[in-house]
């Protein structure tokens, strides 16, 4: 009798440790949602920033921070904190912004910045579109030959003879 009770003891144990281990087994059957949490910047934006740009030109590029300095308002913090669901993967990016007089003075973090983030905005110039500047002209976009009104005009007409004579 003690075998049959040890027997059905050990075979309880069996299937409870391997009912509770089945879950990490069909864990991929489970949907996770990815969490996405703060500033998600493109290196596009990023690289927009200028030194010497004023707090509200970079707030206009960048967005709110996820955090300004308590103490001092001369330091900004954008985080990015991404996880996914399906495999648990973390992304952690972030960016550190330093002012000086309300204005931008240096740049830290994981992004990289443009080669001429250093000229300030007032000083840089715009790219050039590649033909030389007396020689621009606007782009217009072509002109059909065989353009056709949506509603042909004799039948138009045709209406309108006939509204006369009533």
């Amino acid at each position: 009798m003690t075998i049959k009770k040890h027997s059905i003891t050990l075979l309880g144990a069996a299937a409870l440790s391997l009912s509770l281990s089945a879950c990490s087994v069909f864990d991929w059957l489970i949907y996770k949602p990815d969490v996405p949490q703060g500033n998600y910047m493109e290196t596009q934006q990023v690289e927009k920033l200028r030194i010497e740009m004023t707090k509200e030109q970079v707030e206009y590029i960048l967005g709110r921070p996820v955090l300004r300095d308590s103490f001092s308002d001369d330091t900004w913090y954008y985080v990015y904190h991404y996880k996914s669901g399906r495999d648990a993967s973390i992304t952690h990016k972030e960016l550190v912004l330093h002012f000086t007089n309300d204005k931008l003075s240096s740049v830290d973090g994981d992004y990289e910045l443009a080669a001429d983030f250093n000229t300030p905005l007032d000083q840089s110039t715009l790219p050039e579109l590649g033909a030389p500047k007396g020689d621009l002209v606007p782009l217009n976009p072509e002109q059909r030959p065989d353009t056709k009104p949506l509603v042909e005009e004799k039948k138009a007409q045709e209406l309108n003879e006939v509204k006369e004579f009533e």
